[in-house]
């Protein structure tokens, strides 16, 4: 069985992101005879000004043309020679996703990934980080995603993160969202550890009692049931320190319609594990005994 491998060294992009909004409030601004347009060109992440002309505008010294109409729910980067929607077909379509709070969720075959309808995917991720009490702590984080469990434990002064992601275009997408972490980043002391690798797998390769919490954010049962397994379970025990902390993900599927309790579910196995568990937000809270 291979050993884990960092992820690739893609650089994060730098270039303007545009949604269909974003696009058009810049012809607006050009067909209105404005010289400048300000806004975000990062989702949200920041404030800045673009030059307005008839055939181009002008950003960071760097031209580019107005684009035709975009699509829909769609994030575009400059490839180069055009925006294109930053989206790609693996095993499944992968697309990174706008929502109102700036911070994108993705799509997996149309299948949102993150909660957006009440909060931010990104102070949702927060949330939960808090439940674990990252500082000065090593955290495992089993499924990274676009990472977000990641960057509120490097916020919340976390010693080092080990994060686990199987899917290349799910670390493709990472590198165009300004709102994932990088690991390259000066700013975060090489305290983040983005690793390529299927965890059901990779954990087994951990150091018993090697972390003091753990975030474990899967996805839903039908597609990664390995990941809600006895054994799995019985694998974070062995590497989560007595005491340490571990938020599982479950999401909130409705019993009526599914005639299951997952968190419940999630629960019992976890107890038999070796855990001690509580219900928490949207998924369960548990402290190893």
């Amino acid at each position: 069985m291979a050993r884990p491998v960092d992820a690739p060294p893609v650089p994060h992009a730098t270039g303007p992101l545009l949604t269909r909004e974003i696009a058009d409030a810049l012809c607006a601004a050009r067909d209105a005879g404005a010289g400048t347009w300000t806004g975000s060109l990062d989702l949200g992440r920041s404030t800045t000004q673009a030059n307005l002309a008839a055939t181009h505008w002008r950003w960071r010294d760097r031209e580019f043309p107005y684009p035709e109409r975009l699509k829909d729910r769609s994030i575009h980067y400059w490839n180069g020679e055009a925006f294109v929607a930053a989206s790609r077909y693996g095993r499944a379509l992968y697309k990174l996703v706008p929502t109102a709070w700036g911070a994108p969720t993705f799509e997996i075959d149309g299948i949102k990934m993150l909660p957006t309808a009440k909060v931010s995917p990104f102070e949702d991720a927060r949330s939960k980080v808090a439940l674990i009490d990252p500082r000065g702590r090593r955290v495992l984080d089993t499924c990274g995603g676009l990472g977000y469990f990641a960057a509120g434990c490097l916020e919340a002064g976390a010693a080092e993160i080990v994060s686990f992601e199987k899917s290349e275009d799910v670390l493709w997408l990472r590198t165009l969202n300004p709102w994932s972490p990088d690991p390259d980043a000066p700013e975060h002391g090489g305290r983040l550890q983005l690793r390529q690798g299927d965890v059901s797998q990779e954990i087994t390769r951990l150091p018993d009692a090697g972390f003091d919490a753990i975030l474990h954010d899967p996805p839903r049962f039908g597609i990664a049931g390995e990941l809600y397994s006895q054994a799995f379970y019985g694998q974070l025990a062995r590497v989560l320190r007595k005491g340490g902390k571990l938020f599982h993900y479950t999401g909130s599927p409705n019993k009526l319609t599914s005639g299951r309790d997952v968190p419940r579910e999630v629960s019992k196995r976890l107890e038999k594990a070796g855990f001690r568990t509580q219900l928490a937000l949207d998924g369960v809270l548990a402290q190893r005994r």
